[in-house]
């Protein structure tokens, strides 16, 4: 799976968007396969803006093809930036709310049906999110306890 991700997503830089939906105690993550140092990374929604799609069209797009539900976008809060040669991504971080759909795996169009990374998705609860190890978590949730820390980041981070 990890040279699938090269393939696909490697040595060029990457605009991309997610965004930050919340349920009770619980965020939204999706676990990738072939993805992060042990090979598996919960990150939340998203996905790649597309040449002349806004950043905001780009996520509610995103969202649906890989959650199956609606959203509308709130605001911006923050940006981060990755660099894990061969992937190198600045991603743009927005508040989302759910206005219809029902929850369930979708699928990444950029992969063909056999190469899928994606393998779950699910409301982590915080207490649940604390104990996961950092390594398999994307890198804007380490050390994050709640939903208000996170919906009050602001800034451009390189955590």
């Amino acid at each position: 799976m990890k040279n699938i991700v090269e393939q696909s997503f490697g040595n060029k830089i990457r605009l991309r968007v997610c965004g930050l939906c919340f349920k009770q105690d619980g965020l939204l993550l999706v676990k990738h396969e072939g993805v992060g140092s042990e090979g598996i990374l919960w990150a939340p929604p998203g996905g790649g803006v597309e040449f002349g799609e806004s950043a905001e069209d780009a996520l509610t797009r995103e969202f649906e093809e890989e959650t199956g539900l609606k959203v509308e976008v709130k605001e911006f809060l923050f940006a981060n930036e990755v660099i894990t040669p061969p992937l190198h991504a600045v991603e743009l971080f927005f508040l989302v709310e759910i206005s219809s759909g029902m929850l369930g795996l979708g699928t990444d169009p950029e992969l063909s049906k056999e190469n899928q990374i994606m393998r779950d998705i699910k409301f982590v609860t915080f207490s649940e999110l604390q104990i996961m190890d950092t390594k398999t978590i994307h890198n804007t949730l380490h050390g994050v306890s709640n939903k208000k820390t996170l919906i009050n980041m602001r800034g451009y981070f390189k955590f």
